[in-house]
């Protein structure tokens, strides 16, 4: 998954950068209301965590603008505020769902994933591609309904497969959409990642579901292989 975080409070979003990107997701960051705005409407992001009280533009302006542009991601507000009518504002806007600081990482997890599984427009909440079945909100991943365990990464990496089935997708679309800015991000890593997916859900059940488009970049079968 790739997340969006809109805080200017250093401390706090690098707190929750580094706790999304321990459960596998591409994080990426902005310090202030203008910069937020941009990366949003010039990228694709599963959510966006947005603070309240931004330089430049507010949460609230970010969420209207985005809005009135057609951008449906989801958005999770935060904010330093408690009072229903913050939280009635940020709702009427076009936000999510509303957390007010403090809070702990575990439940802003749980607020994303409640996120995720309600979807976006167009979008569905479990991914399919033949028997192979993905369930971002759960983390969970089957085929055949066997139930594979895959790393943070290698989820990630199945997650944005998933999301484009029958595509052609070239590495530098993988790299930049499963890792982030800050990360190693080699295309050789994109080789290695595909290689340990194929271990996992194709050899042991006789099957070939990510394909190699030599000099291109890979394509997961739309029929799952």
């Amino acid at each position: 998954m790739r997340i969006l975080i809109v805080e200017d409070e250093e401390n706090l979003a690098a707190a929750i950068r580094d706790g999304l990107r321990h459960e596998g997701c591409a994080v990426d960051v902005a310090d202030d209301g203008e910069q937020g705005l941009w990366l949003a409407r010039s990228n694709t992001y599963d959510a966006i965590i947005l603070d309240i009280m931004l330089p430049c533009l507010s949460g609230y302006a970010v969420t209207r603008s985005l809005r009135r542009a057609r951008v449906w991601t989801p958005v999770l507000m935060l904010t330093a505020k408690d009072g229903e009518y913050d939280e009635a504002d940020a709702l009427d806007l076009g936000a999510d769902d509303y957390l007010t600081k403090p809070f702990s990482f575990v439940v802003l997890l749980a607020h994303l994933r409640a996120l995720i599984r309600r979807g976006t427009p167009g979008r569905p909440t479990v991914l399919t591609a033949g028997d192979l079945q993905l369930d971002p909100a759960q983390h969970r991943f089957s085929r055949a309904g066997t139930d594979i365990r895959l790393r943070p990464r290698e989820f990630a990496l199945m997650h944005y497969l998933m999301r484009h089935p029958g595509q052609v997708l070239p590495k530098s679309d993988i790299t930049a959409n499963v890792w982030d800015e800050f990360e190693e991000s080699d295309p050789n890593l994109v080789e290695v990642y595909i290689s340990y997916l194929r271990r996992k859900i194709d050899k042991p059940f006789g099957r070939q579901a990510i394909e190699t488009v030599r000099g291109v970049g890979y394509r997961l079968r739309a029929d799952g292989g």
